[in-house]
Order: structure tokens, then sequence, then C-alpha cells
């Protein structure tokens, strides 16, 4: 009985044993394995197998990671204080020093990022600080690669979340910005207003314009109508006799009498003359 249950716990033991022995590591992690104290050599992704009790094996996650850079004030140059918030992230390239020198890497980029922030912050002024944050990423992200060079550890990207002024300061760039809105549609109103004047000008410049063409085409041809009809009426005159200009000059002469019309002595002898000296001038006029 006795030797039976010993039997079961050098069973056991050596599941246990052959159990620890195995190590398997995930596709993503790297794995570190101390041999009594001393790092000895890494482990690939896939299943391993080590020394129970005399190895032991650190697992190192190789993915990129995010921190979060808990806010706090910061005072600009211009003596404004602002509370800054921001993320950092990285990656371990390297998983033997990141164990082995430093302490707590986490821990280590938190507070650098902290200390950075307030050295590049402290050399800008608000309004600086609040439009350059490109400016600020990039400094951030090269000062803390620089430090965590060392340490085994990557810093892809760093990103301010948000920089908050005090609330004086906030109320005063609202107004600022309420300000600058009115102003822009002061500034849009009066340039509508003005286009609308030039175009109405433009328009009254164009309808005069071609108010005058139209006047000109009808002046032109009310005159050729005249002329026209006095060439007609010359011709006609040119061929009658003595006694139809008579009778002409008889019926029209009541009209010729009314005010402002010029009334003709009759003389039928210089009428005729006269009528054909029109009619040689205007057809003299008409063949040139």
């Amino acid at each position: 009985m006795f030797g039976t249950i010993m039997l079961g716990i050098i069973f056991l033991v050596l599941i246990i044993f052959i159990a620890s022995a195995i190590v398997i590591v995930r596709p993503y992690e790297v794995g570190l394995v101390e041999r009594l104290g001393k790092f000895y050599k890494m482990l690939s992704p896939g299943i391993n197998f080590v020394i129970p009790i005399i190895d032991r094996v650190i697992k190192v996650d190789m993915r990129e990671h995010v921190i979060d850079v808990p806010p706090q004030e910061v005072i600009c140059k211009d003596n404004v204080v602002v509370v800054v918030d921001a993320v950092v992230y990285y990656r371990i390239i390297d998983a033997p020093k990141a164990i082995y020198n430093v302490g707590n890497y986490l821990q280590a980029i938190i507070k650098l990022a902290q200390t950075n922030l307030r050295s590049i912050i402290g050399e800008m002024e608000l309004d600086q600080t609040l439009s350059g944050r490109e400016v600020i990423n990039a400094k951030l992200r090269e000062e803390l690669d620089k430090a965590t060079d060392q340490w085994g550890v990557k810093v892809t990207r760093v990103e301010i979340q948000k920089i908050d002024p005090p609330a004086s300061i906030q109320e005063a760039m609202a107004k600022q910005m309420k300000a600058e809105r009115e102003k822009r549609a002061m500034i849009l109103e009066a340039e509508g207003m003005k286009q609308s004047a030039i175009l109405k000008a433009e328009g009254q410049k164009e309808a005069q314009i071609r108010k005058a063409e139209g006047d000109k085409i009808a002046a032109i041809l009310r005159a050729e109508g005249q002329a026209e009809a006095i060439r007609k009426i010359v011709e006609a005159l040119s061929t009658a006799d003595e006694k139809y200009l008579t009778i002409q000059y008889l019926e029209k002469l009541p009209e010729m009498a009314k005010p402002g019309n010029m009334l003709i002595p009759y003389d039928a002898q210089s009428l005729a003359s006269l009528l054909k000296t029109i009619s040689f001038v205007y057809k003299d006029g008409g063949d040139k």
C-alpha cells in the first residue's frame, strides 16, 4: 500500500516536471531564459523545452502598445498655465534591454514624457502651443526615442490629446473667435453689396449703351425713310405739270398755314424750277 502511494507521488511529480519543462511562446512574444539567475538564451515562438527549477522563463510582448500620459499642468513661456494630456505609442525591439536595462520601462516612459512636455511647452507661448501640436508631437517623440533607445524600446508615435488653457483664457478666446466671425460676416456682406452695386452699374451701363445704339439705328432708319420719301416725292413732282402743282399747293396750304410750319409763297415757275433742281441734286447724289 505504501509503495503504491509512493509510485503515485513519483508519477505526479514526474508529470509536473515534464509540464514545467514545456514552454509555449506565442507568435507576438519572445521568451528570455535565465539559468541559475543568469541570462542564458531567447526562446522563439512555438514549443520550447527548458530545465525546470534551474531555468526561469520571462515572456516579453513585442507588439505595439500605448501609454496614457496623465494630464499635468505646464507653464508656457508667457506664464499661462495649461493642462496637457498625451499618449505615447511604443514597441519593444530588444527584449533583454527592456528587462535588464531599466526597472520599469512603462513608468520610465511616462515620467520622461511628462518631463519633456514641461520642457518643450515651457519654450513656447500660448498661441504657439495651441496651434503647434504637430511640432510638440515631433519634438517629444524625438526626445523620448533618444532616451528609450538604451532600454530597447522604440517610441513610434506621440499624440497630444488636449491642451486646456485656464477658464478665463478660454472665455477670452471664445469672445475673440466670435468677434472674428462677426468681422468676416460683415466683410462678406460688404463684398456682396459691392459686387451687387458693380453688377447693377454695369447692367445700367449696358442698358444705356443698348438704348443709345437702338436710338441711333432708329434715327438712321427714320432718316433713310424720310430720304426715300423725299426722293419719291421729288420724282413725282418733277414729272408733274404746273396745274397739278397748283392744285397740290392749294390742298396743302391750310396745313402749311398752321403755327410752326413754313409757308412757301406760290410761284409755279419758281417751284417747278426748284423741284427740278432738287431732283437733279438728289439723283446726282444717289448716283455717287
